[in-house]
């Protein structure tokens, strides 16, 4: 068994977790006034989003400097304290490679709008076309032409993001060398992880085309040559290490890509995120709708996942929430009624799933989406560019925010409730994006006082490390067809275990498989505590539970 699969991974959002100096931004320092409670949780390893310097037009997406610590974040002091800090506790640190793009401030840009033509082919620049118009009619994932003007020169640069977010040229073998010495930089202070973001559009093809309808994402995703790009920067890096977890964030991915990019016999990947599951509740793979999530689809995805990952040797990232997602208690289950059965059920959903197990920063205390009603409180790029788009489109303004409250990535991004004081003892400042209102009732103290949900990620955490099934025994999905359960059977030699999630309020029966009735299976862990088991079973409201049956 791999170390990956028994580690438990920590999203943390250095921005908004803990700020030190009152300045409204979290910080590192912050950070490592936090270490006991990370180390309480049980967790292995923390994921930072990019503290690198940068202008922060996509809160640190669009990098200047690979080499540096952002001075709003810290120094590489800061930095080297927190390692050695969170070592103490047994806890590693995976760091956040932005490697498909630049910000337009990166040395490397400067130099090829100053001329250097070197520097040039760094990125993807092009001719318009012969009519004069842009090189493809390709749109940025944030909203208008994915082309901008490179300078006076006549041509254009690339940019699948922000329009300060420029594409590099990974067909340029000095750019692939030059992320490579970062990886190998930080490889040296001690970074044991690493996850790429958006590492499945690295390949462009040497002659770019226009999309015809809707197949634009096919044209740059999953190019064949991104697993040579990925298996030389293996060997070239991590690889050469024991241990390192790298895990991609795959926009749109393949499960067939998504087998080659993880099987360890490949030597590309630990792991891979795909996001398949969390659209269930896009109406016609439109993100900014407002559309009920579609369960039996939710549960059709996750279990082709699980299934084709197990049988091609893959291995996934298991995740609800991250910096791009609605919090997934608001977006699937009861967080008002239901708030520790909402988050516990979905915990366990995906922590008894073959895969490794990420939690983002909040979930394990039930924060939830904030649901401002002022657009000028988001600060998200993304989200004022479909606020914009929703009102051309005819909405009205309570019509738009319904939306974006929804869908925002700023959902996720409120700071981190540490406690019932102002701000929610986040910051001693004004915070840079406002707390969300029901930090007084969710917050770590009045969690770790007297709520549930924090315990039962402890539990999950255990049980991960003490029952190997859990790690790496086989996944069958069962009950496909049942519209409220997501339920399936995890196995190896020594136990079987059966896991029946509820999504729904009310109660609700289904039928047990014989085999755990006759055989005497035991509750392993649930959030309605104990429970005997019999042929025909009645869960309760948003109700997890598993059973164990030894053999």
């Amino acid at each position: 068994m791999k170390q990956f699969q028994k580690k438990v991974i920590y999203q943390l959002y250095p921005k908004s977790f803990k700020d030190s100096d009152g300045d409204g931004i979290g910080d590192i320092q912050g950070i490592i006034s936090k270490v006991p409670y990370l180390a309480e949780l049980g967790i292995d390893m923390i994921w930072m989003n990019p503290v690198f310097v940068s202008p922060q037009m996509d809160n640190g997406y669009d990098i200047t400097d690979y080499y540096a610590i952002d001075p709003v974040f810290g120094t590489m002091a800061d930095l080297e304290e927190l390692i050695g800090k969170l070592k103490q506790h047994g806890i590693e640190i995976m760091f956040d490679m932005v490697f498909n793009h630049t910000s337009t401030t990166h040395e490397w840009f400067r130099k090829a709008l100053a001329g250097d033509r070197e520097y040039q082919n760094y990125y993807i620049i092009r001719d318009p076309k012969a009519d004069g118009s842009l090189p493809t009619n390709w749109q940025s994932k944030f909203g208008g032409e994915a082309w901008a003007p490179f300078g006076d020169t006549g041509k254009y640069y690339l940019h699948l993001f922000d329009i300060t977010q420029a594409d590099l040229n990974w067909r340029n073998p000095k750019v692939r060398q030059e992320l490579q010495k970062v990886v190998n930089f930080w490889l040296g202070k001690g970074i044991k992880g690493f996850r790429f973001d958006v590492f499945n559009l690295i390949g462009k093809d040497v002659a770019l085309v226009d999309s015809e309808g809707d197949n634009e994402k096919s044209l740059y995703t999953d190019r064949p040559i991104v697993h040579e790009y990925i298996r030389e920067m293996n060997q070239a890096t991590f690889g050469t290490l024991e241990d390192i977890v790298t895990v991609g964030e795959m926009s749109s991915m393949t499960l067939e890509n998504g087998i080659l990019y993880s099987n360890p016999d490949r030597n590309e990947l630990s792991m891979v995120f795909n996001f398949h599951h969390l659209k269930v509740d896009y109406k016609d793979g439109e993100k900014w709708t407002d559309h009920p999530f579609d369960f039996l689809e939710l549960k059709r995805i996750l279990n082709e996942w699980q299934a084709g990952m197990s049988d091609g040797n893959g291995w996934n990232a298991l995740f609800w929430n991250n910096h791009d997602q609605p919090r997934a208690n608001s977006r699937f289950g009861d967080p008002e009624r239901y708030p520790f059965e909402t988050a516990s059920m979905l915990a366990q959903t995906v922590h008894l799933l073959r895969g490794t197990p990420y939690i983002y920063q909040g979930e394990e205390i039930g924060m939830t989406n904030p649901n401002y009603d002022d657009i000028s409180i988001y600060r998200d790029i993304e989200s004022h560019n479909a606020y914009r788009n929703l009102k051309l489109a005819g909405l009205t303004h309570p019509e738009a925010m319904r939306i974006i409250k929804q869908k925002s990535r700023d959902n996720s991004r409120t700071p981190m409730q540490w406690d019932g004081s102002k701000h929610a003892g986040f910051t001693t400042g004004e915070p840079w994006l406002q707390v969300a209102a029901n930090y007084p009732q969710v917050n770590v103290e009045k969690e770790l006082a007297e709520g549930r949900i924090f315990r039962y990620y402890q539990e999950l955490i255990r049980i991960r490390k003490e029952h190997p099934v859990i790690a790496d025994g086989s996944y069958t999905g069962i009950l496909l067809d049942d519209p409220e359960v997501f339920a399936y059977i995890r196995e190896n030699e020594e136990e079987k275990v059966l896991v029946l999630n509820h999504f729904y309020a009310g109660d609700y029966t289904i039928d047990i498989p014989e085999e755990f009735v006759t055989g005497d299976a035991r509750v392993l862990v649930g959030n309605y505590g104990e429970r005997p088991l019999a042929p025909s079973f009645t869960l309760k409201p948003y109700e997890t539970i598993a059973f164990r049956l030894s053999k």
